[in-house]
Protein backbone atom coordinates (compact mmCIF):
# COMPACT_ATOMS: atom_id res chain seq x y z
CA UNK A 1 0.00 0.00 0.00
CA UNK A 2 1.24 3.41 -0.84
CA UNK A 3 1.20 6.05 1.81
CA UNK A 4 0.20 9.55 0.84
CA UNK A 5 2.38 12.23 2.24
CA UNK A 6 0.61 15.24 3.68
CA UNK A 7 2.22 18.51 2.85
CA UNK A 8 1.72 21.16 5.54
CA UNK A 9 1.16 24.67 4.30
CA UNK A 10 0.33 27.98 5.92
CA UNK A 11 -3.38 27.28 5.41
CA UNK A 12 -3.23 24.49 7.98
CA UNK A 13 -2.28 26.93 10.77
CA UNK A 14 -4.33 29.66 12.46
CA UNK A 15 -2.71 32.41 14.46
CA UNK A 16 -3.71 32.29 18.14
CA UNK A 17 -5.05 35.44 19.78
CA UNK A 18 -2.66 37.36 21.90
CA UNK A 19 -3.15 36.88 25.63
CA UNK A 20 -1.30 37.63 28.84
CA UNK A 21 -1.98 34.42 30.70
CA UNK A 22 1.69 33.67 31.00
CA UNK A 23 2.70 37.17 32.10
CA UNK A 24 3.52 37.67 35.75
CA UNK A 25 1.87 40.69 37.32
CA UNK A 26 3.73 42.52 40.05
CA UNK A 27 1.55 44.06 42.74
CA UNK A 28 2.64 47.00 44.83
CA UNK A 29 3.54 45.95 48.35
CA UNK A 30 1.31 47.49 51.03
CA UNK A 31 1.80 47.61 54.74
CA UNK A 32 -0.71 46.11 57.16
CA UNK A 33 -2.05 49.55 58.10
CA UNK A 34 -2.54 50.62 54.47
CA UNK A 35 -4.30 47.37 53.72
CA UNK A 36 -6.57 47.82 56.76
CA UNK A 37 -7.32 51.42 55.74
CA UNK A 38 -8.25 50.27 52.22
CA UNK A 39 -10.63 47.63 53.59
CA UNK A 40 -12.13 50.18 56.00
CA UNK A 41 -12.77 52.69 53.20
CA UNK A 42 -14.62 50.01 51.19
CA UNK A 43 -17.08 49.59 54.06
CA UNK A 44 -19.73 52.25 53.39
CA UNK A 45 -21.36 51.81 56.80
CA UNK A 46 -18.06 52.34 58.62
CA UNK A 47 -17.24 55.45 56.55
CA UNK A 48 -20.72 56.82 57.23
CA UNK A 49 -20.20 56.22 60.96
CA UNK A 50 -16.83 58.00 60.89
CA UNK A 51 -18.29 61.00 59.02
CA UNK A 52 -21.20 61.24 61.46
CA UNK A 53 -18.83 61.11 64.44
CA UNK A 54 -16.78 63.98 62.97
CA UNK A 55 -19.96 66.00 62.32
CA UNK A 56 -21.29 65.39 65.83
CA UNK A 57 -17.94 66.35 67.40
CA UNK A 58 -17.88 69.58 65.35
CA UNK A 59 -21.44 70.48 66.35
CA UNK A 60 -20.75 69.63 69.99
CA UNK A 61 -18.00 72.26 70.11
CA UNK A 62 -19.46 74.81 67.69
CA UNK A 63 -23.21 74.31 68.17
CA UNK A 64 -23.70 76.26 71.44
CA UNK A 65 -21.92 79.31 70.04
CA UNK A 66 -23.84 79.05 66.75
CA UNK A 67 -27.18 79.30 68.55
CA UNK A 68 -26.32 82.61 70.22
CA UNK A 69 -27.73 81.38 73.53
CA UNK A 70 -26.19 80.05 76.71
CA UNK A 71 -27.40 76.65 77.86
CA UNK A 72 -28.18 78.09 81.33
CA UNK A 73 -30.09 81.23 80.27
CA UNK A 74 -33.79 81.08 81.19
CA UNK A 75 -36.50 83.12 79.45
CA UNK A 76 -39.85 82.33 81.01
CA UNK A 77 -41.75 84.21 78.27
CA UNK A 78 -40.36 81.75 75.69
CA UNK A 79 -41.19 78.44 77.35
CA UNK A 80 -41.97 75.29 75.34
CA UNK A 81 -41.47 76.91 71.94
CA UNK A 82 -41.39 74.55 68.93
CA UNK A 83 -38.41 74.48 66.53
CA UNK A 84 -38.12 77.70 64.56
CA UNK A 85 -35.66 79.52 62.31
CA UNK A 86 -36.32 83.22 61.66
CA UNK A 87 -37.65 83.74 58.12
CA UNK A 88 -38.82 80.13 57.72
CA UNK A 89 -42.45 80.79 58.67
CA UNK A 90 -43.75 79.26 55.41
CA UNK A 91 -41.22 76.40 55.29
CA UNK A 92 -42.38 72.80 55.90
CA UNK A 93 -40.02 72.43 58.89
CA UNK A 94 -38.62 74.76 61.55
CA UNK A 95 -41.54 77.12 60.93
CA UNK A 96 -42.49 77.60 64.58
CA UNK A 97 -45.87 75.94 64.18
CA UNK A 98 -47.34 73.58 66.74
CA UNK A 99 -50.77 71.93 66.50
CA UNK A 100 -51.66 74.04 63.45
CA UNK A 101 -50.81 77.56 64.63
CA UNK A 102 -47.65 79.64 64.73
CA UNK A 103 -46.62 80.03 68.37
CA UNK A 104 -44.01 82.68 67.58
CA UNK A 105 -46.51 84.95 65.78
CA UNK A 106 -48.96 84.73 68.66
CA UNK A 107 -46.26 85.71 71.15
CA UNK A 108 -44.90 88.46 68.87
CA UNK A 109 -41.38 87.03 68.63
CA UNK A 110 -41.19 86.17 64.94
CA UNK A 111 -37.52 87.24 64.60
CA UNK A 112 -36.35 84.83 67.32
CA UNK A 113 -34.55 81.62 66.28
CA UNK A 114 -34.66 78.44 68.36
CA UNK A 115 -33.57 75.64 66.00
CA UNK A 116 -34.60 72.84 68.38
CA UNK A 117 -37.13 74.93 70.34
CA UNK A 118 -37.04 75.70 74.06
CA UNK A 119 -37.67 73.65 77.22
CA UNK A 120 -40.07 74.22 80.11
CA UNK A 121 -37.82 76.96 81.55
CA UNK A 122 -37.31 78.81 78.26
CA UNK A 123 -33.76 77.55 77.69
CA UNK A 124 -32.57 77.01 74.12
CA UNK A 125 -32.61 73.28 73.33
CA UNK A 126 -30.07 73.56 70.51
CA UNK A 127 -27.42 74.91 72.88
CA UNK A 128 -28.36 72.45 75.62
CA UNK A 129 -28.38 69.43 73.28
CA UNK A 130 -24.88 70.06 71.94
CA UNK A 131 -23.61 70.95 75.39
CA UNK A 132 -24.96 67.61 76.58
CA UNK A 133 -23.25 65.90 73.64
CA UNK A 134 -19.93 67.13 75.04
CA UNK A 135 -20.62 65.05 78.17
CA UNK A 136 -21.20 61.95 76.03
CA UNK A 137 -17.98 62.58 74.10
CA UNK A 138 -16.13 63.06 77.38
CA UNK A 139 -17.44 59.68 78.55
CA UNK A 140 -16.35 58.13 75.23
CA UNK A 141 -12.82 59.54 75.62
CA UNK A 142 -12.74 58.40 79.24
CA UNK A 143 -13.76 54.87 78.21
CA UNK A 144 -10.91 54.74 75.66
CA UNK A 145 -8.34 55.93 78.21
CA UNK A 146 -9.51 53.45 80.86
CA UNK A 147 -9.52 50.58 78.36
CA UNK A 148 -6.09 51.30 76.92
CA UNK A 149 -4.26 52.31 80.10
CA UNK A 150 -5.85 50.18 82.83
CA UNK A 151 -7.58 47.28 81.11
CA UNK A 152 -4.97 46.58 78.45
CA UNK A 153 -2.00 46.85 80.83
CA UNK A 154 -3.53 44.63 83.51
CA UNK A 155 -4.66 42.07 80.93
CA UNK A 156 -1.25 41.80 79.28
CA UNK A 157 0.58 41.58 82.60
CA UNK A 158 -1.89 39.03 83.96
CA UNK A 159 -1.60 36.78 80.93
CA UNK A 160 2.19 37.00 80.66
CA UNK A 161 3.17 36.35 84.27
CA UNK A 162 0.34 34.01 85.24
CA UNK A 163 0.44 32.41 88.66
CA UNK A 164 -0.47 34.51 91.69
CA UNK A 165 -0.54 37.78 89.72
CA UNK A 166 -3.01 36.34 87.23
CA UNK A 167 -5.11 34.84 90.02
CA UNK A 168 -5.27 38.14 91.93
CA UNK A 169 -6.19 40.31 88.92
CA UNK A 170 -8.83 37.88 87.66
CA UNK A 171 -10.47 37.50 91.07
CA UNK A 172 -10.64 41.29 91.47
CA UNK A 173 -12.21 41.67 88.03
CA UNK A 174 -14.76 38.92 88.77
CA UNK A 175 -15.79 40.59 92.04
CA UNK A 176 -16.17 44.03 90.42
CA UNK A 177 -18.07 42.64 87.44
CA UNK A 178 -20.78 41.30 89.76
CA UNK A 179 -21.54 44.81 91.11
CA UNK A 180 -23.87 46.85 88.84
CA UNK A 181 -22.64 50.30 87.84
CA UNK A 182 -25.87 51.82 89.15
CA UNK A 183 -25.12 50.52 92.65
CA UNK A 184 -21.57 51.88 92.52
CA UNK A 185 -22.77 55.34 91.43
CA UNK A 186 -25.44 55.35 94.14
CA UNK A 187 -22.86 54.54 96.79
CA UNK A 188 -20.54 57.24 95.45
CA UNK A 189 -23.32 59.84 95.57
CA UNK A 190 -23.72 59.10 99.29
CA UNK A 191 -20.18 60.36 99.91
CA UNK A 192 -19.83 62.70 96.90
CA UNK A 193 -21.97 65.21 95.05
CA UNK A 194 -23.72 64.01 91.88
CA UNK A 195 -21.79 64.94 88.78
CA UNK A 196 -19.01 63.99 86.42
CA UNK A 197 -16.68 63.03 89.26
CA UNK A 198 -18.92 60.21 90.53
CA UNK A 199 -19.58 58.94 86.97
CA UNK A 200 -15.86 59.05 86.19
CA UNK A 201 -14.95 57.04 89.29
CA UNK A 202 -17.73 54.51 88.58
CA UNK A 203 -16.46 53.97 85.04
CA UNK A 204 -12.87 53.64 86.29
CA UNK A 205 -13.98 50.90 88.69
CA UNK A 206 -15.85 48.73 86.18
CA UNK A 207 -15.06 49.79 82.60
CA UNK A 208 -11.63 48.12 82.33
CA UNK A 209 -12.83 44.56 83.01
CA UNK A 210 -13.82 43.62 79.44
CA UNK A 211 -10.59 44.92 77.94
CA UNK A 212 -8.56 43.14 80.63
CA UNK A 213 -10.08 39.77 79.69
CA UNK A 214 -9.57 40.30 75.95
CA UNK A 215 -5.94 41.39 76.42
CA UNK A 216 -5.26 38.43 78.72
CA UNK A 217 -6.70 35.98 76.18
CA UNK A 218 -4.54 37.44 73.41
CA UNK A 219 -1.45 37.27 75.63
CA UNK A 220 -2.06 33.59 76.46
CA UNK A 221 -2.27 32.90 72.72
CA UNK A 222 0.94 34.70 71.80
CA UNK A 223 3.34 34.36 74.71
CA UNK A 224 4.51 30.88 73.63
CA UNK A 225 5.22 31.92 70.03
CA UNK A 226 8.71 31.67 68.54
CA UNK A 227 9.32 35.42 68.31
CA UNK A 228 8.73 35.75 72.08
CA UNK A 229 11.21 32.94 72.76
CA UNK A 230 13.72 34.64 70.45
CA UNK A 231 13.31 37.94 72.35
CA UNK A 232 13.93 36.16 75.66
CA UNK A 233 17.01 34.48 74.23
CA UNK A 234 18.39 37.85 73.09
CA UNK A 235 18.02 39.20 76.62
CA UNK A 236 15.00 41.51 76.16
CA UNK A 237 13.43 42.74 79.39
CA UNK A 238 10.01 41.49 80.42
CA UNK A 239 8.16 44.77 79.84
CA UNK A 240 9.97 45.25 76.53
CA UNK A 241 8.66 41.88 75.36
CA UNK A 242 5.13 42.70 76.54
CA UNK A 243 4.79 46.21 75.12
CA UNK A 244 7.21 46.13 72.15
CA UNK A 245 6.91 42.59 70.84
CA UNK A 246 3.47 41.28 71.81
CA UNK A 247 1.39 44.49 71.98
CA UNK A 248 1.76 45.38 68.26
CA UNK A 249 0.37 41.95 67.38
CA UNK A 250 -2.85 42.55 69.33
CA UNK A 251 -3.21 46.28 68.69
CA UNK A 252 -5.93 45.76 66.08
CA UNK A 253 -8.11 43.75 68.45
CA UNK A 254 -7.56 46.34 71.18
CA UNK A 255 -8.70 49.20 68.94
CA UNK A 256 -11.83 47.28 67.98
CA UNK A 257 -12.57 46.47 71.62
CA UNK A 258 -12.18 50.15 72.58
CA UNK A 259 -14.64 51.19 69.89
CA UNK A 260 -17.09 48.52 71.05
CA UNK A 261 -17.04 49.77 74.65
CA UNK A 262 -17.71 53.43 73.74
CA UNK A 263 -21.47 53.00 72.99
CA UNK A 264 -21.88 51.03 76.21
CA UNK A 265 -20.19 53.79 78.24
CA UNK A 266 -22.29 56.51 76.55
CA UNK A 267 -25.49 54.56 77.23
CA UNK A 268 -24.46 54.03 80.85
CA UNK A 269 -24.04 57.79 81.39
CA UNK A 270 -27.33 58.55 79.65
CA UNK A 271 -29.15 55.93 81.73
CA UNK A 272 -27.71 57.27 84.98
CA UNK A 273 -28.71 60.81 84.01
CA UNK A 274 -32.19 59.60 83.04
CA UNK A 275 -32.82 58.10 86.49
CA UNK A 276 -31.45 61.18 88.24
CA UNK A 277 -27.94 59.94 89.13
CA UNK A 278 -26.07 61.93 86.50
CA UNK A 279 -25.20 65.54 85.83
CA UNK A 280 -26.96 68.03 88.16
CA UNK A 281 -28.82 71.06 86.78
CA UNK A 282 -28.23 73.48 85.15
CA UNK A 283 -25.53 71.46 83.35
CA UNK A 284 -27.09 69.31 80.64
CA UNK A 285 -26.38 65.86 79.29
CA UNK A 286 -28.28 63.90 76.68
CA UNK A 287 -29.67 61.61 79.37
CA UNK A 288 -30.91 64.47 81.54
CA UNK A 289 -32.46 66.21 78.51
CA UNK A 290 -34.30 63.01 77.60
CA UNK A 291 -35.45 62.65 81.20
CA UNK A 292 -36.76 66.23 81.31
CA UNK A 293 -38.43 65.93 77.91
CA UNK A 294 -40.02 62.60 78.81
CA UNK A 295 -42.05 64.32 81.53
CA UNK A 296 -43.76 66.47 78.87
CA UNK A 297 -43.77 63.89 76.09
CA UNK A 298 -47.52 63.92 75.47
CA UNK A 299 -47.74 67.74 75.39
CA UNK A 300 -44.44 68.74 73.75
CA UNK A 301 -42.86 65.75 71.96
CA UNK A 302 -40.15 67.92 70.36
CA UNK A 303 -38.53 68.34 73.80
CA UNK A 304 -37.35 64.71 73.73
CA UNK A 305 -37.07 64.21 69.96
CA UNK A 306 -33.76 65.94 69.25
CA UNK A 307 -31.74 64.60 72.24
CA UNK A 308 -32.93 61.08 71.40
CA UNK A 309 -31.94 61.45 67.73
CA UNK A 310 -28.48 62.80 68.62
CA UNK A 311 -27.88 60.03 71.18
CA UNK A 312 -29.09 57.35 68.76
CA UNK A 313 -26.91 58.67 65.92
CA UNK A 314 -23.87 58.88 68.21
CA UNK A 315 -24.22 55.29 69.40
CA UNK A 316 -25.08 53.98 65.92
CA UNK A 317 -22.05 55.74 64.41
CA UNK A 318 -19.65 54.25 66.94
CA UNK A 319 -21.14 50.79 66.39
CA UNK A 320 -20.82 51.07 62.60
CA UNK A 321 -17.25 52.30 62.92
CA UNK A 322 -16.40 49.48 65.33
CA UNK A 323 -17.78 46.89 62.89
CA UNK A 324 -15.74 48.44 60.07
CA UNK A 325 -12.56 48.40 62.14
CA UNK A 326 -13.15 44.76 63.11
CA UNK A 327 -13.51 43.73 59.45
CA UNK A 328 -10.52 45.87 58.44
CA UNK A 329 -8.12 44.47 61.04
CA UNK A 330 -9.37 40.87 60.88
CA UNK A 331 -11.11 40.10 57.54
CA UNK A 332 -11.63 36.45 58.56
CA UNK A 333 -14.08 37.54 61.27
CA UNK A 334 -16.51 38.67 58.57
CA UNK A 335 -16.67 35.13 57.17
CA UNK A 336 -17.50 33.52 60.51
Amino acid sequence: MSQEKTVLTDAHFVWAKEHNLGTDQVYEARSFWKDAAARFCKNKGAVFGLVMIVVIIALAFLGPSMSGYDYRTQEMSQRNLPPHIAGWDNAPIFNGKYQGYNVYQEKGIENVTHIFGTDTLGRDLFARTWTGTRISLYVALLAILIDTIVGMSLGLISGYFGGKIDFLIQRISEILSTIPTTVIVTLLIVVMKPGLASITIALMITEWIGMCRVSRAQMLRLKEQEFVLASKTLGESTFSIIFKEILPNVFGQIIVMCMMTIPNAIFTEAFLAFIGLGIPAPLASLGSLISDGYKSLTMYPFLVLFPVVVLAMLMLSFNLMADGLRDAFDPKMKEM
